[in-house]
């Protein structure tokens, strides 16, 4: 046992002889300070080695190691040496800690990877999904706006692809009248719209 963990036990006098982790982790679950610290220094090096084994990363081992800790104050009451020594479930709270560490970072690391950072690029689908239906309803409103020839020719035309020629013979026009009732249906919707024209 280390100096400080000697030292520790020391300072208070029902722990002075608790040096077996067993023992540190059921005065633990009593809310004993002094034997948390102690168990700390018995065990710290374990855990963190046993992190260490798990997560390649040194810091992001570290702090499985103290979430360990953490842990292991706030459940200490859970441990049952007739199940098992203090040291074999702690070690299990830290391998599975790891484990769940090492998963959470990969999914995380997949997130990123899957998103695509190219700029210019709009990735916000909801966004962009009210964004156009907005955008058509209100092309519908204002079609609704236009006169029956000026709608069914623009809607022959830019809907379905039409010639000039081809929407006059199909509504039975002249061309020249097409045209116009084209030209005049379409200014009346970008006004509708509020589009400038520069």
């Amino acid at each position: 046992m280390s100096q400080s963990a000697a030292d520790r036990l020391a300072a208070v006098p029902e722990t002075a002889q608790a040096v077996d982790p067993d023992d540190l982790l059921v005065r633990v679950a009593r809310g004993d300070e002094a034997a948390f610290a102690a168990l700390y220094d018995v065990l710290g090096a374990t855990v963190f080695g046993m992190a260490r084994r798990v997560i390649r990363d040194p810091a992001r081992a570290e702090e499985v190691a103290q979430e360990v800790f953490l842990q292991v104050w706030q459940t200490a009451a859970r441990f049952d040496p007739a199940r098992g020594t203090a040291k074999s479930w702690v070690l299990t709270l830290a391998h599975r800690r790891a484990v769940d560490a090492v998963r959470h970072d990969q999914a995380a690391t997949n997130r990123e990877n899957s998103y695509d950072w190219s700029p210019g690029v709009d990735h916000d689908q909801v966004l962009e999904t009210v964004t156009i239906r907005l955008e058509h309803e209100q092309v519908r409103r204002c079609l609704e706006g236009l006169t029956e020839l000026q709608r069914e020719a623009v809607n022959l035309a830019y809907y379905q692809g039409y010639t000039y020629a081809e929407v006059a013979q199909v509504l039975g026009a002249n061309p020249a009248t097409v045209k116009t009732r084209m030209r005049d249906g379409l200014v009346r919707l970008r006004d509708c719209m509020g589009v400038e024209v520069s």
